[in-house]
């Protein structure tokens, strides 16, 4: 008998393990055909996967008890990690559990803020160190980087309980955690189908809200959310498709080639423009999509507008028509990775006020982003830049503003236009730029394409920094100045 149930047990394990192998193989052939990886079409199917998940919730969930729901957030989050990453879903795991701990144990105080926050991000850092490649990957630490955030948040938002609401902002007040989470509730909120994978982010308060099923429009039934959830999905689709139509014509191993760097230098400059606003489009396709089933279980409920309407934004991580349309970098700024920017804000920006200095606490707030997003050095160049553009930008635009010259000149209507297509040409050159370390990682490869447009972007602003202030005294009147200083 031991022997016959040794047999059939081996058996069943071999043809789980034959019909896993299978379904590799036939995923691995259908994105050889699409000109992707495995592990980025694993991905699509994951974040698609959310709306099929978000049905189901909506339709044998809704306000049902508690820990059925919380279970069901869990399975379906695991589910999702394990068919990415197999075994490595353990790394999630390990990370909530012992933050369950950490909030059990040392309660609502500021060595349990400080506890996590070290333990979180060392256990990233150790993630990205021993994954690391030359080239960007799909692995566990992709959503483990939001999942470390979501936690971050939440034993803040939890230190945030213990106080008077009378000593809070009310941003504060609107995220604090008063009660005590339990296990389940901390898994379920960090295991959310919706936005295990690549966000967006959402406080503990939201998702209380979200499995009590307050989170609706019309009190409660359930949330007229499908049409604004299939907007989203929709929107999402356009931009992946055009991502996928367009992006072997403008490939990053191009950037890197012989060829291209035998172009001519007006060339290399357009190619950099026109890639640089492609790459964010398959960030904006996966950001849509998701947005689309949080709205489909109603975690994307915002209240309703001043006319009455409900609003849907609760988890936008994307304001497309400003993305399109605006011609600063304050503006791409303002409309892209939104959720991930108000986290940002919310828990490293502002706790910062202390410092007395708005410059360091966005400089500080900038080097945190850029080592969350891993250990290449690319991501600091990033972000350097980034903060560069931002300062050179405010202070033309103050500028212009305060210039009688300049303001007369770019009053002239017949020539908004002319300034228009300028404006966006030089913003996406030097959004392309900034994004060419953030995505070729290692210094051999980027300082190479840097190399060929002789650091046009370093040279332009760091130039522009220094001579604003020159300019500023020949093109704004005495006068203005006092008037500004009153």
């Amino acid at each position: 008998m031991e022997e016959g149930g040794g047999i059939g047990m081996e058996g069943t394990v071999a043809s789980s393990s034959s019909s896993s192998l299978r379904l590799s193989l036939s995923l691995a052939a259908v994105a050889e055909s699409l000109g992707s990886s495995e592990q980025a079409l694993r991905l699509i199917l994951s974040i698609f996967l959310g709306y099929p998940f978000a049905l189901f919730q909506r339709h044998f969930l809704f306000q049902k008890e508690l820990y059925l729901i919380h279970l069901c957030n869990i399975l379906m989050g695991l589910s999702l990690a394990c068919f990415n990453f197999g075994t490595m879903f353990c790394h999630s795991l390990i990370c909530v559990l012992t933050q369950f701990l950490i909030l059990r144990l040392m309660g609502r105080t500021i060595t349990a803020v400080a506890t996590t926050f070290c333990f979180q991000m060392a256990y990233l850092m150790a993630g990205y160190y021993y994954t690391a490649t030359e080239s960007y990957d799909i692995k566990w630490t992709m959503p483990h980087c939001v999942l470390t955030l979501k936690l971050i948040g939440l034993v803040i938002d939890y230190y945030d309980g213990r106080k008077e609401v009378e000593t809070l902002t009310p941003e504060q007040q609107k995220y604090a955690v008063r009660g005590v989470p339990t296990l389940l509730e901390v898994a379920g909120f960090s295991y959310f189908y919706g936005a295990f994978m690549v966000g967006p982010q959402f406080s503990m308060t939201q998702y209380q809200k979200l499995v009590r099923g307050e989170l609706t429009d019309v009190p409660g039934q359930r949330p007229n959310s499908f049409v604004p959830a299939l907007k989203r999905m929709m929107l999402g689709l356009f931009f992946m498709v055009v991502y996928t139509v367009v992006a072997p014509y403008l490939s990053e191993e191009y950037l890197v080639s012989d060829d291209y760097l035998e172009q001519p230098f007006w060339f290399r400059c357009v190619y950099i423009l026109m890639w640089g606003k492609l790459m964010l489009y398959k960030y904006v396709t996966c950001w849509l999509v998701t947005e689309g089933v949080c709205i489909l279980t109603g975690l994307g409920y915002n209240g309703k507008d001043e006319k009455g309407k409900p609003m849907w934004n609760a988890c936008a991580n994307m304001k497309v028509w400003l993305f399109e349309t605006t011609p600063y970098f304050t503006g791409t700024i303002a409309s892209f990775n939104t959720n991930t920017n108000d986290w940002v804000a919310r828990y490293i920006y502002k706790r910062l006020k202390f410092l007395g200095n708005k410059l360091l606490s966005q400089g500080i707030s900038l080097l945190f982003l850029a080592v969350w997003h891993g250990l290449h050095c690319g991501y600091l160049v990033c972000f350097q830049m980034e903060f560069l553009i931002v300062i050179v930008e405010r202070q033309l635009i103050s500028l212009v503003r305060d210039s009688p010259a300049l303001t007369t000149l770019t009053s002239i209507i017949i020539l908004r236009p002319v300034f228009y297509v300028l404006q966006q040409a030089i913003h996406w050159m030097f959004m392309g730029y900034s994004l060419v370390p953030f995505c070729l990682f290692s210094w051999e490869k980027w300082i190479k394409v840097y190399k060929s447009i002789y650091f046009l972007g370093h040279l332009l602003f760091f130039t522009l920094l220094f001579i604003l202030p020159y300019l500023r005294k020949i093109l704004v009147p005495r006068k203005e100045k006092l008037k500004k200083a009153e």
